[in-house]
């Protein structure tokens, strides 16, 4: 009875205790790489950037000097002109005492100083999925038009900087880029008798070249393009002073038949879910977990939003968000799977049942080893719950088989739990022992993936080692409790046999 009060205890405390957990998709990793990306003011050119960049490879030096990075290596106009890509190659993990975490933090002070460009560190993980800016937490708003959904994300960052654990939030859109519009007056054309297609052919010529057909020249594509002799128009106010010609041959002037207009324009336009989109980048606090702020994010929007514009979770926050539910299910199907095997074995539900009750525990008890090394719950101490799942019940069929047959041969529940634990002692403290020590390697090894595999060796090692207790005391105890409900597998044949025997004396009396 006191083993079974203790294992309510510990269930309850580990309850408490998984709120506290943080969760995400994977832990932080040391990738052996350091990747910042920058970009500057929409239409600032090659120049400007490549200043930038050489003013960010500089803030590597302590690194290089310390022998921690190899080598960078670095593209100025990354995608665009006014963006920069600088990576940092670190040395072999073996090799180096300085970790990418620690790296990485000493560049971002500096980052922030950068003047005239926004600089983010670029964190990676071993899944490839996207991360938001400093390895935090991306998404996008979704609406009807880009003005509608940029005015709904200028307003929601501004928000968002005021949740505790937030930092650095950065809308994606941002209409700086210079364009120069056309607007040619129809009605003024049809007047004067210029055509569409004249003022269109026109208008390609002089400002961007035309090719008009190709030609096969020695099995090589020539194309034939259309330009102007004084070379492509660069200054508006040139093509106010050009003239095109009517389909009765007279010149019109070209400021007769067009207006110009300058507006600022966003250099790209997302879409996301087959929606118009507005991409929302917001760094997380080391404290503060993925999910904590996922839950925050999505509060948030609930709250200020306004109608027609909707939050999607991008990278990893969406992963996160599809991982946790095929994870519960997954672990549905593993102890589904599991107590169906050892119904085939045992050829009995409640031997079975005796297993898998302290299958739930060996979690509890992998919840305080993870809560105890300031492990978070991700997708690899999830993989090692489900590795437990298996090991807690390889270990309890130990004890339940023997106990089986010690009541085949006529013993109680009761006496059959207690010489099964005395007798099984040894060879389950050793199988435990084997396998406590086989999570070691996984917690003390260094190199890369060292994160995901102390993750999964934490809870082996940690989840086991505390699980043993009840291992060699609730398993006796349940044991004890169940089995005693049902008859044993032998019960059927020692009645058979006994209702012969005294059938057979019957017969010989006679």
């Amino acid at each position: 009875m006191l083993t079974l009060l203790g294992a309510a205890v510990l269930a309850a405390g580990a309850s408490l205790v998984y709120g506290e957990l943080g969760k995400e998709l994977t832990p932080p990793e040391d990738r052996g790489a350091v990747v910042v990306r920058l970009q500057g003011p929409d239409g600032s050119g090659l120049d400007f950037t490549d200043r930038q960049v050489e003013a960010v490879e500089q803030m590597f030096n302590p690194a290089l000097d310390s022998g921690d990075a190899e080598g960078i290596y670095s593209v100025t106009g990354w995608y665009d002109l006014n963006r920069g890509y600088i990576g940092a190659r670190l040395k072999h993990w073996d090799e180096r005492e300085t970790g990418q975490r620690e790296i990485e933090a000493g560049i971002r002070p500096k980052l922030a100083m950068l003047a005239g460009a926004q600089a983010r560190v670029s964190s990676g993980n071993s899944l490839g999925l996207r991360r938001g800016s400093d390895g935090g937490i991306s998404m996008a708003l979704t609406g009807p038009s880009y003005p509608v959904i940029a005015e709904a994300a200028d307003a929601f960052a501004l928000e968002l900087a005021n949740l505790p654990g937030l930092s650095g939030v950065r809308v994606q859109y941002q209409a700086t880029q210079p364009q120069l519009s056309i607007t040619i007056d129809r009605a003024r054309a049809a007047d004067l008798g210029v055509s569409m297609s004249t003022l269109s052919t026109t208008l390609r010529a002089l400002i961007d070249e035309d090719e008009i057909t190709e030609i096969t020249i020695d099995d090589q594509a020539v194309p034939i393009i259309l330009q102007s002799a004084a070379g492509a128009v660069r200054d508006p106010n040139d093509l106010l002073n050009l003239y095109v010609r009517s389909e009765a041959g007279h010149l019109a002037p070209l400021s007769q038949l067009v207006t110009f207009s300058e507006a600022g324009v966003a250099a790209e336009l997302d879409r996301h879910g087959q929606r118009r989109a507005v991409e929302i980048d917001a760094s997380v606090a080391p404290d503060l977990s993925l999910r904590d702020a996922v839950d925050q994010v999505r509060a948030l929007a609930a709250e200020t939003l306004p109608p027609g514009v909707g939050l999607l979770l991008l990278g990893e926050a969406a992963a996160l968000d599809e991982t946790s539910n095929a994870l519960m299910v997954t672990y549905i199907i593993a102890l589904v799977v599991v107590f169906l095997v050892l119904v085939a074995q045992f050829e009995s539900l409640t031997s079975a049942a005796v297993v898998m009750v302290t299958v739930p525990f060996g979690v509890c008890a992998a919840i305080y080893a993870l809560w105890l090394t300031d492990t978070t719950i991700n997708i690899y101490s999830q993989i090692g719950v489900i590795m437990l799942i298996g090991i807690m019940a390889k270990n309890g069929i130990l004890l339940v088989e023997f106990a089986d047959q010690l009541r085949d041969k006529g013993l109680t529940a009761g006496e059959a739990a207690l010489q099964a634990a005395t007798e099984r002692l040894r060879p389950i403290a050793m199988t435990l022992a084997s396998t406590v020590l086989a999570g070691l390697p996984l917690i003390v090894g260094g190199g890369p993936g060292a994160e995901a595999r102390a993750a999964i060796g934490w809870v082996v090692f940690g989840g086991l080692g505390i699980a043993a207790v009840f291992t060699l005391f609730l398993t006796p105890a349940a044991y004890a409790l169940i089995a005693g409900l049902t008859r044993s597998r032998a019960s059927a044949r020692i009645t058979l046999e006994a209702e012969l025997a005294d059938a057979n004396t019957h017969v010989i009396a006679k």
